[in-house]
């Protein structure tokens, strides 16, 4: 999709920035009104209170506080996500000069995301056509782009039948897709076992036998979330955090005597994110968390056109989730997944790496608002959207 159809007519003084009403969407709001920008959230009806009342844009009642209050300016309520492509809606948000930032939401309401490749006429900071290589089935996927990276990843065992030591498979719930139910097992009898079990039990998908089984890698917990900007050819670490999910960290919580009572009970643990907690780690560990990063970028600048047929690889924030492991008395990181798009943890500007970088902490959102009106002033958006 040519950049310069998408922006054609916008009026570059009078941008607004828009997002799905979920994951993120109000710190992307918060970092688009830092840097002067108007703000529009597509919100599910149902769903939509979060920005229509309890952060929408208002002026303050009491001269004690802030001028004005909240992040988002307007919204357009759909049905559902996917309502976002309906030619209403797209007229809606190109009258308002719509810059999109997309999330995971995109990939995870739209049944065929190449319509959002290919109908969506609004402008998108970010790669239009990475996002899908976030999943695990698809014909060129994360695990391949980390591969060509050099990128240290666990094991897959393409075959359950070799399986020869601890693994987790990374099925998915049956009533939300996009949802883990992951459960660890150490032999081929164990996969079968257990995955019927939880199949019987209404606990993952039916197609759980087609699960990407990745071997266990015990470490602690940690998500490099960066940003790449293309205006200055520069990696940034933006912060660090790591998961909080449920049932587990509620299951960790408890006496281990009462861990083992838990498990009598027939209570299995869940690993269904509910929200992250910032982290940091040592110093030592940062140059080797760069060089992944620096791999990861270079990677994907040189992409086939089928791959990526804009050519621009990285743009924006991203992020290698993993763990710091110990060998032989050394660290190393292993990369479990992939974000190409704004990750969902807006608490990371609670670590110091931005601090350290600009004088001040930075959310991603507000990473984001700073490329976009560096973008606008400096007349390089087509750069950074695609």
């Amino acid at each position: 999709m040519n950049v310069s159809d998408l922006l054609k007519g916008y009026d570059l003084k009078n941008i607004t920035v828009g997002v799905l009403g979920g994951h993120s969407a109000l710190d992307v709001g918060h970092g688009a009104k830092k840097y002067g920008f108007k703000t529009v959230a597509v919100a599910r009806k149902g769903r939509e209170k979060t920005y229509t009342e309890y952060f929408r844009t208002r002026n303050a009642k009491f001269k004690m506080q802030n001028e004005k209050l909240g992040c988002i300016d307007d919204v357009i309520i759909v049905d559902k996500f996917s309502d976002l492509l309906n030619k209403d809606v797209q007229e809606k948000l190109r009258k308002m000069n719509t810059i999109f930032i997309h999330s995971r939401y995109f990939w995870v309401y739209f049944e065929d995301f190449e319509k959002v490749e290919n109908e969506f006429k609004i402008p998108i900071f970010g790669s239009r056509s990475l996002l899908k290589v976030e999943e695990r089935n698809q014909h060129f996927s994360q695990y391949d782009l980390l591969n060509i990276a050099g990128i240290r990843t666990p094991k897959i065992f393409k075959r359950p039948e070799d399986i020869d030591c601890p693994v987790i498979v990374k099925a998915s719930e049956v009533h939300r897709g996009y949802e883990r139910a992951f459960f660890i097992v150490n032999s081929f009898a164990g996969w079968e076992k257990e995955g019927m079990r939880l199949e019987k039990e209404g606990k993952v998908s039916p197609d759980w036998r087609k699960a990407t089984i990745e071997e266990f890698v015990v470490g602690a917990p940690v998500n490099f979330n960066f940003f790449y900007s293309p205006l200055t050819g520069e990696l940034e670490l933006l912060g660090t955090d790591t998961r909080r999910q449920t049932n587990l960290d509620g299951f960790l919580r408890l006496l281990g005597s009462e861990q083992e009572k838990v498990l009598k009970y027939g209570i299995d643990l869940k690993m269904i994110e509910t929200g992250h907690i910032a982290c940091t780690v040592k110093e030592s560990i940062l140059e080797k968390a760069f060089s992944l990063g620096e791999k990861f970028v270079e990677a994907a600048k040189n992409l086939s056109p089928e791959i990526d047929p804009s050519g621009k690889g990285m743009i924006g924030p991203f992020a290698l989730q993993g763990a710091v492991v110990a060998e032989e008395g050394k660290e190393d990181i292993v990369i479990f997944d992939v974000s190409l798009r704004i990750p969902g943890s807006p608490g990371t500007f609670a670590t110091p790496y931005t601090r350290y970088l600009y004088g001040e902490t930075m959310s991603v959102g507000e990473r984001v608002g700073l490329e976009l009106r560096t973008a606008v002033d400096r007349n390089m958006l087509e750069k950074v959207v695609t």
